[in-house]
C-alpha cells in the first residue's frame, strides 16, 4: 500500500524552506508516496514549488485542519513544528504512524536568557528535521537545498512589461562577483534582447567586462568618487539617467537596495534578508543551505518560475585560448614544460583564520613536486611575504602578485588542480572547470560558498565552534585554531594525488 504522508510546518518562511530536503528523502525512499504539507496560507505559494510535495493544505484553523486530515486517510504524520497546536493536531488526527522532530525549545530559552550552552543547539534546524525521519528508517540521501526547491511565491504587485534594460548590483568580494556571472547569463536567457549592465567594484570590473552576457560595466568606486552621501547621489543620478526597468540585487546591503530605488527601476528584486528589504518590489527567500551561485539564480524565479539548474551550471567561465597559450609560454620560460601537470596553490585568504598553516603548504608543495608535478603559488601582491617563505622551503614557482585577474583566469586553462583556502581564486578555478581542493576552517559548506561542481572537494573537520563567523576572523576566537590545525598534510596530499590522477569527470 502506498504511503500517504502529512507534514506539519506552521512557522516562518525560512523554516518552511528548510524542510525541502525532507520531501526529497521521503520520495527517494518511498517513490509512490504522496506528500501533503500543512502550512500557513501566506507561504503556500513558496511551498507549492517544492519537489516531492503533492498537495498544499493551507492552515485555516484547528477544527478545519483536523477534519481535513481525518477525512484524507493519512498513513504517516511528520510533525516538524513541535508546539502545542501541532500536538493537538497529531493527537486528534488519528494517523497511525507519527514522528516528531526534536525542537529543544527549553535549551534554546536557557541559552537566550541565561547564555547556558547545550550540545543540542549545535545542530542546524535542517538536521533536526532530517533526524525525525529515523523513526521510519528513511535513509538520508539529500541534505542540501537547491534552487528548484521552492516556488516563487505570490506576488500581488501589478504585472509590468518584460524588462529591456536590466541592472545587476554586486559590489562585494571577488568570489561573490564570480558567483554573479551565471545570473547575468540567465537574465539574457529569461529576457531575450534585454541589455544587461553590472554595477561592481573597480577590482571586479574585468570579470564582467570579459563576460559575453554583460553589455556594460559601471564601476562603483565606494572608496573614491562614489563614497559618502554626495558620491552616492552622484552615482544614483548616473544610474537614473540610464532608465533601467529592472534591478536585480544579489548584494544584501542597504546601499545596494537604495541605489536601485534611487535609480528609478520600477522592479527591484533582492533577498528577503537584505538590509534594504523595504525598498524592494520582490523579495526572494534567502537561506544559507544553498550554494551562493544557486541563491543568486533564485532571484530570477519571479521572472521565470520554471527556471531550473542547467547540467553545466558549475562551468560559467569561457576558456581563453590565446591567454592560456601565453601562460604556457611563460611557464616554459620558468622551467615548467607543457607535458608536466601543473598544480595551482593559493595559500592566502582575506582573513588569517582562513589560511592553512604556511609550513603545511610548503610540505604539500614539496611532495607534489617530488611526484613530478609543477607547482605554482598564486595570490595578491599583499600575500608575497607569505608565499615567498613557502617558495623558499619547497622550490615551488612563485607567481604571487605577478598575475592580474585575466591572467589568473587564463592560467586556469593550464592547471590540472587548484589547492586553495576558502577564497576568490577557489571560485575562479571551479567556474573554469579546474578540479578544486578547498581547505575550510572557520567557514563551512553550510554558508554556501564551497567550490561548486561535482569534481571538487572540501577538506574540513567537524567542530562545535564551526563556523565561528561568516567570513573568518583575524585570530581564532577559541584560541586553539583546531579547525585548520586538524587538517594534515597527509590527507590534503592524498586528495590532491587522487584528483590529479582521476579520470575525466571522476574526481
Amino acid at each position: 500500500m502506498a504511503k500517504k504522508i502529512l507534514v506539519i510546518r506552521l512557522s516562518s518562511l525560512g523554516d518552511v524552506i528548510l524542510t525541502a530536503p525532507v520531501y526529497k528523502n521521503l520520495k527517494a525512499h518511498w517513490p509512490d508516496a504522496s506528500i501533503s504539507l500543512l502550512v500557513k496560507p501566506a507561504f503556500a505559494g513558496i511551498a507549492a514549488g517544492m519537489p516531492g510535495v503533492d498537495e498544499i493544505i493551507p492552515f485555516s484553523g484547528l477544527a478545519d485542519a483536523i477534519g481535513r486530515i481525518r477525512a484524507a486517510g493519512f498513513t504517516h504524520l511528520l510533525d516538524l513544528h513541535g508546539n502545542l497546536r501541532s500536538f493537538i493536531i497529531r493527537r486528534l488526527a488519528a494517523v497511525p504512524c507519527v514522528s516528531v522532530y526534536r525542537k529543544d525549545a527549553l535549551a534554546r530559552r536557557l541559552f537566550v536568557h541565561f547564555r547556558l550552552p547545550s550540545p543540542a543547539l549545535e545542530r542546524h534546524n535542517e538536521e533536526r528535521y532530517l533526524a525525525a525521519l529515523a523513526a521510519w528508517s528513511v535513509p538520508i540521501r539529500e541534505r542540501w537545498l537547491s534552487m528548484g526547491d521552492f516556488g516563487g511565491g505570490r506576488n500581488s504587485r501589478p504585472a509590468l512589461p518584460p524588462a529591456r534594460n536590466a541592472l545587476i548590483l554586486q559590489s562585494a568580494w571577488l568570489g561573490d562577483s564570480l558567483l554573479t556571472l551565471p545570473l547575468a547569463r540567465d537574465i539574457k536567457a529569461a529576457l531575450p534582447g534585454c541589455r544587461v549592465t553590472v554595477l561592481t567594484l573597480p577590482k571586479s570590473a574585468p570579470l564582467f567586462q570579459d563576460c559575453p552576457h554583460v553589455d556594460e560595466v559601471i564601476r562603483d568606486d565606494k572608496r573614491g568618487i562614489h563614497g559618502g552621501p554626495a558620491g552616492l547621489w552622484r552615482l544614483a543620478r548616473d544610474l537614473r539617467a540610464r532608465r533601467f526597468d529592472l534591478a536585480v540585487i544579489p548584494h544584501r546591503s542597504l546601499r545596494s537596495a537604495l541605489l536601485a530605488w534611487l535609480a528609478g527601476a520600477p522592479r527591484r528584486i533582492g533577498f528577503s534578508s537584505s538590509a534594504g528589504r523595504f525598498l524592494l518590489t520582490d523579495a526572494v527567500p534567502f537561506t544559507w543551505l544553498m550554494h551562493d551561485l544557486e541563491r543568486n539564480l533564485s532571484l530570477l524565479r519571479h521572472l521565470q518560475p520554471e527556471l531550473r539548474l542547467r547540467p553545466d551550471e558549475s562551468l560559467y567561465l569561457a576558456p581563453d585560448t590565446a591567454g592560456t597559450a601565453a601562460i604556457n609560454a611563460r611557464l616554459a620560460e620558468d622551467g615548467v614544460p607543457p607535458e608536466i601537470a601543473v598544480v595551482g596553490v593559493h595559500a592566502g585568504a582575506a582573513w588569517a583564520t582562513k589560511r592553512w598553516p604556511a609550513e603545511r603548504f610548503a610540505e604539500l608543495c614539496r611532495r607534489l613536486r617530488a611526484a613530478g608535478m609543477g607547482v605554482v603559488l598564486l595570490g595578491a601582491a599583499s600575500e608575497r611575504a607569505l608565499c615567498a617563505g613557502i617558495a623558499r622551503a619547497s622550490g615551488a614557482l612563485d607567481w604571487t602578485g605577478r598575475t592580474d585577474l585575466m591572467e589568473l583566469k587564463a592560467l586556469m586553462g593550464r592547471i590540472a588542480l587548484m589547492v586553495t583556502n576558502d577564497s576568490g581564486p577557489m571560485h575562479l578555478a571551479a567556474a573554469a572547470g579546474v578540479p578544486t581542493l578547498a581547505l575550510f576552517g572557520p567557514t563551512t559548506r553550510e554558508l554556501g560558498f564551497f567550490p561548486y561542481g561535482a569534481r571538487n572537494r572540501v577538506v574540513e573537520h567537524e567542530l562545535a565552534c564551526r563556523p565561528c563567523s561568516l567570513h573568518g576572523t583575524k585570530v581564532c576566537p577559541a584560541g586553539h585554531f583546531l579547525c585548520m590545525r586538524l587538517i594534515t598534510t597527509d590527507e590534503v596530499y592524498a586528495h590532491a594525488l587522487a584528483m590529479v590522477k582521476a579520470p575525466e569527470g571522476k574526481a
